[in-house]
């Protein structure tokens, strides 16, 4: 877990929190982290920070957790209003955040705090659905 005061410049911090945590995964843990799954952990909680920073400002909690092919992450806020994805539009410029974490998480869930939210997402660390981790090819 980490804290965050949600501004601009943590959302990089946040990123690099997910990137920590994930190599740790899997040199300290043997977890197969995929490059793909790398890039996409990063990308989810930069939305769900960008999202925090426009609608929630203020203090935030990060939490990851990993399994043997599943990263779950977790962002409470003080924010009351819950997120919801806007229809496909290819004309409309932005706020499509959410669309993209919907797109790329197996699961999504947002659940209304005491005080604020919390947004949980799970993905995998996988590329193969047949559980080859991504870079390494069978032959």
């Amino acid at each position: 877990s980490d804290a965050y005061d949600m501004g601009s410049g943590e959302i990089a911090r946040a990123r690099g929190f997910v990137r920590e945590f994930l190599a740790d995964a899997r040199s300290l843990h043997g977890l197969p982290v995929s490059a793909r799954a790398m890039d996409v952990a990063q990308l989810v909680v930069s939305e769900l920070a960008t999202n925090v920073c426009k609608y929630a400002p203020g203090p935030c909690l990060l939490d990851l957790e990993a399994d043997e092919d599943l990263l779950t992450i977790t962002m409470w806020d003080s924010g009351s209003v819950l997120p919801a994805a806007s229809q496909a539009d290819p004309r409309r410029a932005g706020q499509h955040g959410l669309e993209i974490v919907l797109m790329v998480c197996r699961s999504f869930e947002v659940r209304r705090e005491p005080v604020g939210k919390r947004v949980r997402v799970q993905m995998s660390l996988l590329d193969d659905p047949h559980g080859d981790p991504a870079g390494q090819v069978s032959w």
